[in-house]
């Protein structure tokens, strides 16, 4: 048996746990034993600009803000699941990287 580290990030949340919930599915139905959607801290990237284009008035800003969510999934599987865990549709907004431990 192998174990596959999946580590998934996106910007958007509801693509990113559709995925999440699709490749548990696809664990579940070929009975690998799986540890799953393990949420892990989401990292705010914050900027702050100026609204003002001059110099003068008041100094008021604009504050921006782009949100990354994670995920790791663990799945102890045979090579059968691993290929239809690849089979599924990722879309382009997330990130997916795998990790098989022997």
């Amino acid at each position: 048996m192998q174990t596959a580290r999946i580590r998934l990030s996106s910007t958007n949340y509801k693509t990113l746990e559709d995925l999440c919930n699709r490749i548990v599915d696809v664990a579940e139905k070929t009975g690998a034993k799986h540890s799953g959607k393990i949420p892990l801290p989401t990292k705010k990237m914050i900027v702050a600009t100026r609204k003002g284009p001059c110099g003068g008035g008041t100094e008021t800003y604009e504050r921006w803000q782009l949100r990354v969510h994670k995920r790791i999934l663990d799945i102890q599987a045979d090579e059968r699941t691993l290929k239809r865990v690849m089979r599924v549709d990722i879309p382009e907004e997330v990130h997916l990287e795998i990790d098989i431990k022997g």
